[in-house]
């Protein structure tokens, strides 16, 4: 069976509430962003290297592009590598919606004395589904009892005491603990000797982009107005809601959501299926991301109604004055 987290083994069927066509006198499509747009509005999938911690490396990110600010998602310890997706400028906010989202990674666990490996597979099946973690003594959240979900747990070699194997995890789950107590269950000890994530939410090791890749690309666009690198590192804010329920809404509903009211039936277009209390993203016939909300029903009451509250607005991206 394929690994897979959740929002990836979800077919998003588009339902019609109402045909409608976009103006196009007001916005466009994500694809069709200048650089400079992009580099105020966009994300970087990035291959964080082994070293710099992920604060330090969202500051280089700044540092090569000439702009204030910028978040990344989802913290990795200086020695561990992959996955950091870096938002710019004003996308930065986004990032919160990928902490949220299913995590997945490769590494090595030594263990420190021989164990057959029918044992080790047989315990890998024992920290599939739920399992509770009590987070290590350094980290940035209370130290408690949590129950966190194991998507996928994969042995892929075992050479001698050292393991490689891939695991797809609920966001907040400690891959370090992880191999202590794995260890512990095999009646011997464990530790991590190597770390690669390999996916946060949408973005994965198959379109990541490394620090040389973003430098060379700007210097690119900057010297000759090149664009075409760079359009393959920095990408539409759009990017980072992959994995999220979508509802599309007319172009006379888009201002009124950019001043932070919720949506409502008569403003929508089309959407996916979702459940309540689900985070939304919003967005414009063009495939524009408007805004962030929670829904107030599932999808089912879009169905059988022609009014009533759908989203509450939490989080507002697009400028006021781009619909009128």
């Amino acid at each position: 069976m394929e690994s897979l987290l959740p929002f990836e083994r979800i077919e998003r069927k588009i339902i019609v509430k109402k045909q409608a066509e976009t103006n196009w006198d007001f916005g466009k499509k994500p694809e069709e962003r200048s650089v400079e747009e992009l580099i105020n509005y966009g994300i970087v999938n990035l291959n964080k290297p082994k070293g710099p911690t992920s604060h330090q490396v969202s500051a280089y990110v700044q540092q090569v592009l000439g702009i204030p600010k910028s978040g990344h998602s989802g913290t990795l310890d200086p020695h561990v590598t992959g996955v950091l997706p870096i938002a710019l400028g004003k996308a930065t906010r986004i990032v919160q919606t990928l902490l949220k989202a299913g995590k997945e990674y490769r590494g090595i666990m030594h263990l420190h004395t021989d164990v057959e490996e029918k044992e080790i597979k047989r315990v890998a099946e024992e920290f599939i589904g739920k399992i509770e973690q009590l987070p290590p003594i350094r980290s940035a959240v209370k130290r408690r009892l949590r129950t966190r979900e194991v998507y996928y747990l994969e042995i892929l070699e075992i050479e001698g005491r050292d393991v490689l194997f891939k695991v797809g995890s609920e966001a907040g789950f400690y891959v370090r603990k992880f191999v202590h107590d794995f260890g512990l269950k095999l009646n011997t000890h464990a530790h991590m000797s190597q770390l690669i994530r390999t996916k946060a939410g949408p973005f994965t090791d198959r379109t990541w982009k490394t620090l040389h890749d973003l430098k060379d690309a700007f210097t690119l666009w900057k010297e000759n107005r090149e664009e075409t690198e760079i359009r393959k590192v920095i990408l539409p804010i759009e990017a980072a809601i992959q994995h999220l329920s979508k509802i599309w809404v007319l172009d006379s509903t888009v201002k009124t959501l950019c001043q932070g009211a919720d949506l409502s039936i008569p403003g929508i277009s089309r959407y996916n299926e979702f459940n309540e209390n689900e985070n939304i993203a919003v967005m414009t016939l063009k495939d524009e991301l408007i805004c962030l909300g929670d829904s107030i029903e599932s999808s089912e009451f879009i169905k059988k109604n022609e009014k009533g509250k759908i989203v509450k607005t939490k989080k507002v991206f697009m400028e006021r004055s781009l619909y009128q």
